[in-house]
């Protein structure tokens, strides 16, 4: 594969941040006298955020009307412990080593807030070409929007680019900006989208090493 640009979705696909995302959510149920949920239980739904948080440790939904409250909540308890357990996946620091010997540009593009993203990338020592978070436009993916904003940034065409993300939004979005997408299978992949193999992505690729050996060839 060639391109000139490789952009990455944050949660779980450039860093596990689930036990942090859970270690938020578990403040709340330990308040309200509930167990703790397991890393392992959030992990699936860590992808969707505070929507994700809330669905799996109180079934609840944006529709609800404690929702906006709790979500305020959890975030809260979020940007308070925002990189604690936060770690980059194993062979994603390499991968990045390895696009900068290509001389390869590469970037962030997240629904993700900015407040938590930028401290995040800064904590585990990152220096992407271009960080666009949830509210860098009026619109998240799947929506082209942030994708776009992504290439103007780096000064390239989409169809230069390549966005590697686990969750189905990520393929839709790359294909709606005209980027090609690369969908991985270390993620947090929601039960609700089936495997990243059924996504109609470019290509699917189990470990981070794996793309570069792709852009080699």
């Amino acid at each position: 594969m060639t391109c000139k640009a490789v952009l990455f979705d944050f949660d779980g696909t450039l860093a596990d941040t689930a036990a942090d995302l859970a270690a938020a959510l578990n403040v709340l149920r330990r308040q309200r006298g509930l167990r703790e949920v397991p890393v392992d239980e959030v992990r699936p739904f860590a992808s969707m955020g505070a929507r994700g948080l809330l669905r799996v440790g109180f079934n609840l939904t944006p529709e609800q009307p404690e929702y906006l409250a709790m979500r305020e909540a959890v975030l809260g308890h979020y940007e308070r412990n925002v990189c604690v357990e936060t770690r980059l996946f194993p062979g994603m620091r390499e991968l990045i080593e390895g696009l900068g010997e290509r001389r390869l540009s590469w970037g962030v593009v997240t629904n993700k807030s900015s407040r938590f993203t930028h401290r995040i990338v800064e904590a585990l020592g990152l220096r992407p070409d271009c960080v666009v978070c949830g509210d860098s436009t009026p619109h998240l993916k799947p929506h082209p929007a942030p994708l776009a904003l992504a290439a103007e940034r780096l000064g390239l065409a989409p169809s230069d680019g390549l966005f590697v993300g686990d969750p189905l939004r990520a393929v839709q979005a790359a294909r709606a900006a005209g980027m090609r997408p690369v969908a991985v299978e270390w993620g947090y992949t929601s039960p609700d989208n089936g495997p990243p193999r059924a996504w109609n992505a470019d290509v699917v690729i189990a470990r981070p090493e794996d793309l570069l050996g792709l852009l080699t060839a």
